[in-house]
């Protein structure tokens, strides 16, 4: 091969390899049913998110048989897939409480939701597994009390078939990628797995380090924006914070992620979903 031919190869492959980098990564686009605009009915809230171009929608725990029949209804008339549950009663009642009533208020919440994803066919209930702070227990007591508690329910969950998917929050727990990998693989089980939010880390960290640590054992995606000024934290819209979503992008195309990824922010009306769809087709695209 002459010089001249060799160039050309190598421009193609460079290019080649540019254009794979690029590819679109093959995530679903989720959406929280908070967001939904708030002066239609929820039939017509899940249309509209559909008609800005969601798949999925992860909904929040419910206690009253109706209103998760309204929803279910909603989901399959709709097509928007419910495809998780955020746990609504970690925060109030965190699993590593010492007042048995608060972990059993908590435990209660946790099997509620793990019913509620059953009945509407989706595959993960999120959990703060626990919340570090004086009121409640120091960090070792958190670790081991939380784990107690869902090993418990952990039957439960494999015969619903459904993942409880441990997610890092401003809880002061688990605060680093080695940290939740070892948290989730002590439990050395298939429904046992990580919610990884992609702000919530950057305060602290990199969310393409805490992405290719945790590996296969993300089994859910939160996707919100963060920045750090003067001093102050905001949490502000997609690609207007400081996380470096190319990375991010890279990140989830080396582990192979193809779940669902679920926007996590204030909610509004039609063309603000649209805009916000939009954000998230850019970020999948790896603009």
């Amino acid at each position: 091969m002459n010089r001249r031919g060799f160039l050309a190869v190598a421009a193609g492959a460079a290019f080649s390899a540019s254009q794979m980098s690029a590819a679109r990564l093959p995530i679903r686009k989720g959406i929280l049913i908070s967001m939904l605009p708030k002066d239609l009915s929820l039939q017509d809230g899940m249309q509209a998110a559909v008609d800005a171009g969601f798949q999925d929608i992860e909904c929040q725990t419910v206690s009253d048989p109706n209103r998760a029949e309204e929803i279910k209804t909603a989901s399959e008339k709709t097509g928007l897939r419910i495809h998780s549950v955020m746990n609504m009663a970690h925060w109030t009642y965190p699993l590593n409480s010492p007042d048995p009533a608060v972990v059993k208020k908590s435990m209660d919440g946790l099997e509620t939701s793990l019913r509620n994803a059953h009945f509407w066919g989706a595959e993960t209930v999120l959990l703060v597994p626990a919340v570090v702070g004086p009121k409640y227990s120091y960090y070792a007591d958190a670790w081991t009390r939380s784990q107690k508690q869902i090993r418990t329910i952990l039957p439960l969950a494999e015969d619903l078939k459904v993942i409880i998917a441990i997610e890092e929050v401003w809880n002061k727990f688990l605060l680093s990628p080695p940290e939740h990998v070892r948290y989730v693989d002590e439990f050395n089980s298939p429904w046992l797995k990580a919610y990884f939010d992609v702000g919530n880390v950057v305060f602290y960290g990199y969310p393409q380090d805490w992405i290719r640590t945790l590996g296969n054992r993300i089994a859910k995606v939160h996707l919100k924006d963060f920045r750090y000024h003067d001093n102050k934290t905001e949490w502000v819209q997609l690609r207007e914070g400081d996380i470096d979503w190319k990375e991010v992008h890279a990140a989830f195309a080396d582990i192979g992620y193809h779940g669902t990824a679920t926007v996590e922010l204030e909610g509004g009306n039609a063309a603000y979903l649209k805009d916000v769809s939009r954000r998230v087709d850019s970020i999948f695209d790896g603009a």
